[in-house]
């Protein structure tokens, strides 16, 4: 198995239960890890055989630009469901931060993954 890491997606969407927050993007950073069995990428050096990483980081930026949630969990729990939609992908870790969420707090962090049930 080989693990895929993409750190620190950085996006804005309408994230938030204040009133405020509803009518103004706010950032938020997008971390996903994901394993799967890369042998055939590995022999053939091909991107037609590894997991297409590229198509999913457009899929997750598309779906966040377009979504509105009250919660980081269900932003969390949104993307994991697209991650887990694009292919035989294992061990599949969704991180969602938004950054200066509270006051005093550098940030506010989300963990979604597959041994969640």
């Amino acid at each position: 198995m080989t693990s895929i890491q993409i750190e620190n997606l950085r996006l804005r969407t309408i994230i938030g239960v204040n009133e405020w927050e509803k009518d103004n993007l706010q950032d938020v950073v997008i971390s996903v890890r994901f394993t799967y069995n890369a042998q055939r990428a590995e022999k053939s050096d091909r991107i037609e055989d590894a997991a297409d990483y590229k198509s999913l980081t457009k899929k997750i930026i598309k779906e966040v630009e377009a979504s509105k949630f009250n919660l980081i969990e269900s932003l969390a729990s949104h993307i994991f469901k697209v991650v887990k939609e694009s292919g035989d992908l294992k061990n599949v870790q969704v991180k969602v931060e938004k950054p200066q969420a509270l006051r005093f707090c550098d940030n506010v962090i989300a963990i979604k993954t597959d041994d969640d049930k």
